[in-house]
């Protein structure tokens, strides 16, 4: 093998090693953006449970009340608190299936059904770590196999094309392959 070749497995090896140890952090990371969101839900549902049990209402009997409001604003607001109470259920189950999971299948149970708003915002402020947990060496274990089979098939593609090359050229060149031009 050239040396060449050499350095591209290394390089595609590491890197992939690299890139794939960082998936636990980020699923961290998202775990505690997931966190933040449900605490601010959490506050604004305790805020309309309060106020609608200082008016004499349960959470549903509130709620009727802005879906039957004669105020087109009213019943926006009504629809608004029904998504935000779904999207607490979904985040607060979301976070129980990760509470639940061993760290190295983390990144799997976000990658199952991620809220779009936290995992953009997780994204898009991700900082990278070094990984020194169990599930970090997992992940960077399994990007240095990936990164080592990807590595091996395009050396093969390579070594493929440059056997057809020098074939080819052996064919069409007549002191390559034996021929005599008279």
């Amino acid at each position: 093998m050239s040396l060449v070749r050499r350095v591209l497995v290394f390089l595609i090896v590491v890197s992939s090693g690299a890139l794939f140890s960082q998936v636990p952090e980020f699923a961290q990371q998202y775990r505690q953006r997931l966190g933040g969101a449900i605490d601010e839900l959490t506050i604004i549902i305790q805020n309309f449970d309060e106020q609608a049990n200082h008016s004499g209402l349960d959470r549903q009997a509130a709620l009727n009340v802005y879906a039957t409001s004669q105020e087109d604003f009213l019943r926006r607001q009504g629809d608004a608190m029904r998504r935000s109470f779904a999207r607490y259920q979904s985040l607060s189950d979301q976070l129980a299936d990760l509470s639940a999971a061993s760290p190295i299948l983390r990144p799997l149970i976000v990658m199952q059904r991620p809220d779009r708003r936290i995992i953009t915002n997780a994204w898009r402020e991700f900082v990278p770590a070094l990984p020194l947990t169990v599930a970090g060496a997992v992940w960077a274990g399994a990007g240095v196999l990936a990164g080592a089979i990807v590595a091996v098939i395009i050396g093969a593609s390579i070594g493929m094309a440059g056997r057809l090359r020098r074939r080819s050229w052996a064919r069409s060149s007549p002191r390559r392959s034996g021929r005599v031009l008279q």
